[in-house]
């Protein structure tokens, strides 16, 4: 088995590739420059993973090519490169490089219907809602942002007056932390970021994991 390499941060590169990318996303462009990908986008990205992997477990690294079978735009290639530790279904932990910058995430991205059930029954219930709105505010104060699609109206079954109806609308709940350009993502120092910020998503990512199906 080939060693792992060393995680020594994203080099300028890979924020010049995704500019490029997203001003030229074609099958020319990918081919001209997927070596460019491949050494300064998902080498790094594999090397941050598998450094984290014997706390927080393997990592997906995701394909860079969009699935555009079904959706109105036919640009061929993502212009993010991200890589995710399932916990649960669509829950756990990301990271993510693009033009912007790197970013970590955690939570829950999608829900089944029961699952999604499930998760707003406990944001209903006084304790466990409570909680998750103790572990939320605790990662706002730390710097994480709070997001995650929404229903623009209550759902079902839940009056517009819930103490907690903002956190009953959520269809997927997530917290990130955005590094952009700061200089640390060059650098090693940014697999001790994420695993910080990892460690920091650990109840949410729990929490959830917990409410969901197999």
């Amino acid at each position: 088995m080939k060693p792992t390499s060393e995680f020594t941060g994203f080099p300028e590169a890979a924020l010049d590739f995704y500019d490029d990318l997203e001003m030229d996303n074609t099958k020319s462009f990918w081919e001209a420059h997927k070596a460019v990908w491949t050494e300064s986008v998902k080498a790094p990205i594999t090397a941050l993973t598998d450094a984290l992997a014997a706390e927080f477990g393997p990592a997906k690294v995701f394909r860079p090519y969009r699935d555009v079978r079904f959706a109105k735009d036919k640009t061929p290639y993502k212009t993010h490169q991200g890589a995710y530790v399932a916990v649960g279904p669509a829950c756990g932990w990301y990271v993510e490089i693009s033009a912007r910058g790197v970013r970590t995430g955690g939570g829950f991205y999608d829900a089944s219907g029961p699952d999604l059930a499930r998760v707003r029954a406990s944001i209903d219930h006084e304790a466990t809602g409570k909680e998750l709105q103790r572990i939320l505010a605790k990662l706002e104060k730390a710097g994480f942002e709070v997001g995650g699609e929404q229903l623009k109206t209550s759902p079902r079954g839940y009056d517009a007056d819930h103490p907690r109806i903002e956190l009953l609308r959520h269809k997927s709940l997530t917290a990130g932390k955005p590094y952009g350009f700061d200089k640390v993502i060059h650098s090693p120092k940014l697999l001790d970021a994420v695993r910080k910020d990892w460690r920091a998503l650990k109840p949410l990512v729990e929490w959830v994991s917990v409410r969901l199906g197999d």
